[in-house]
């Protein structure tokens, strides 16, 4: 029945590497890379909280939901002196060894503090009622959609810089 149509479907299937058109999908870099990066570490992360330490989640969330603004600048103060603590230690070269795992460290009550704020928006937008998965889907999609845009990436960084800030506020006092 298709051999007829056979030819026709292979020419226009066909690409050849001297046509000038490519498709090029790699999702480990670039916007694409970063948004389902961003979607799919604030759905592991906010999935891994919700199921082993739901209580301080949601205590987490009331604070960020109560001081956002305090929540931000000491996110960003602390971003700032953490980078910059990072960066002198591997200057200093025998400091490496301390840098490596504050900057895992760091990336880690990020990724947590991220997924608090996502968890919160979600939660604001959609409630609870019917459990997390709502918010927690409609947070990790938030994520992913605004990572996807060169602009919403800067929306992205700010909120997990709140998010940041509380999870550092409650550590360190």
């Amino acid at each position: 029945m298709l051999e007829p149509l056979r030819p026709v479907l292979f020419r226009v299937l066909q690409v050849q590497p001297d046509s000038g058109f490519h498709v090029d999908i790699d999702l480990g870099t670039g916007l694409g890379g970063g948004a389902v990066g961003a979607f799919l570490t604030t759905l592991a992360v906010g999935a891994i909280m919700i199921a082993v330490v739901p209580e301080y989640t949601e205590r987490m969330m009331e604070s960020l939901a109560d001081e956002p603004v305090d929540a931000l600048v000491y996110g960003l103060a602390c971003l700032v002196g953490l980078v910059l603590l990072i960066v002198l230690l591997v200057f200093s070269l025998i400091g490496i060894v301390a840098a490596v795992p504050l900057a895992l460290v760091a990336w880690l009550a990020w990724a947590v503090g991220s997924a608090v704020a996502f968890l919160t928006i979600g939660e604001r937008l959609v409630g609870r009622d019917d459990g997390w998965l709502k918010p927690l889907l409609l947070g990790a999609v938030i994520n992913g959609g605004l990572a996807a845009t060169g602009v919403g990436g800067i929306i992205a960084f700010v909120v997990g810089a709140a998010g940041f800030g509380t999870v550092l506020q409650s550590q360190l006092g």
